[in-house]
């Protein structure tokens, strides 16, 4: 079987799993379907504990939440959405009060305005909403909880990005302005929160969730030019992922801060 097929049929198998964030609580935004929903478990099968937001993917948050349970953990399900600072709050008094303190933070939410297949298509409120997320609301994020974790006395917060930074977005000039913005607050958060608190970037390439199996233009073609492009030669599974994610919340990269890693098998492959 090959690389390709592997993934296709359910990726390869996971590594052996050790326990990172033993005790610990993290919040993952977004975390009732797709990448959110991965990283979230991925977090519980490393001894943490999770607070699971959603916006509208109630029943898919509660099925993350009890994933977590499953392995034995605490889960707390919040709702809001991240364009309005006041659900941002309020989402945070909530996660805090119940965990009693947060560890880490990954921002995962980001709009990837999926509906539209060309620049030709872009309006000023598809625009509007993919900013609102990716930058305002990733912003009020970083700041109510690092803010936080600085009264506390540490934390660790992990954007997610893309690499989109690198090669741009033809279908959607916005989506790249909004994830290469997401660059920009993890520099300037990561330093105004040093020593205390780190900030780092993470940017995932193509990976095989439900949203990007079933566009009309990976169902036509694109799927097939990606893996052409990509040296590794195949599309992952998002738990292959997720732990190269988390790995920028632990101790192993304690060093690191206001950084940005990409995790695409070579497809967005840069220079120095």
């Amino acid at each position: 079987m090959t690389d390709e097929n592997m993934s296709e049929a359910g990726g390869r198998a996971e590594p052996v799993v050790f326990p990172r964030f033993s005790g610990k609580w993290v919040m993952v935004t977004g975390a009732g379907t797709g990448f959110g929903s991965t990283i979230a478990k991925r977090v519980a099968a490393e001894g943490g504990n999770v607070v699971v937001h959603y916006n509208q993917s109630a029943a898919g948050a509660e099925a993350t939440a009890m994933a977590v349970r499953a392995l034995g953990r605490e889960a707390v399900v919040v709702q809001g959405d991240l364009r309005s600072t006041a659900d941002i709050r309020r989402m945070a008094d909530d996660a805090w009060s119940a965990a009693g303190t947060l560890d880490v933070l990954v921002n995962n939410v980001g709009d990837i305005a999926t509906d539209q297949m060309s620049w030709r298509d872009i309006d000023e409120a598809v625009v509007d909403r993919v900013l609102a997320v990716d930058i305002k609301g990733t912003m009020f994020m970083i700041h109510e909880h690092g803010t936080r974790m600085l009264e506390v006395g540490g934390g660790n917060i992990v954007n997610i990005a893309s690499t989109v930074v690198v090669r741009g977005s033809p279908r959607a000039p916005q989506y790249a302005a909004g994830k290469y913005g997401i660059i920009g607050l993890t520099k300037s958060y990561a330093a105004a929160f040093a020593p205390v608190v780190r900030v780092n970037a993470f940017g995932p390439g193509f990976m095989s969730t439900e949203s990007t199996l079933t566009r009309s233009d990976w169902l036509n073609g694109r799927r097939e030019r990606v893996i052409a492009q990509t040296p590794l030669g195949r599309v992952p599974q998002p738990h292959e992922l997720a732990a190269a994610a988390l790995w920028l919340a632990t101790d192993d990269a304690a060093h690191m801060t206001g950084n940005f890693i990409m995790c695409d098998g070579g497809y967005s492959m840069i220079g120095a």
